[in-house]
């Protein structure tokens, strides 16, 4: 029995924020390079920061029991 995945596993921010909006739960992972955090004006509500050096420790406190989105640079 297989599992196929779609081809482009893209998601919009505005598509992202309608659908939490009509009730969807997502674990949101921002990925962003340091610079880019700290030049920004706004993040995710709830989002897990997480460097791409820290990958490989960080990935057991991503919560897996909804589907994840990564917000990147």
């Amino acid at each position: 029995m297989g599992c196929s995945m779609p081809d482009d596993l893209r998601i919009s921010a505005d598509e992202l924020r309608r659908r939490m909006e009509a009730g969807e739960e997502f674990t949101i992972v921002d990925v962003r390079n340091p610079h880019a955090w700290a030049e920004a004006t706004d993040m995710a509500a709830g989002a897990i920061r997480v460097a791409l050096d820290d990958a490989d420790e960080a990935i057991g406190r991503i919560p897996r029991n909804k589907p994840i989105v990564t917000y990147c640079t």
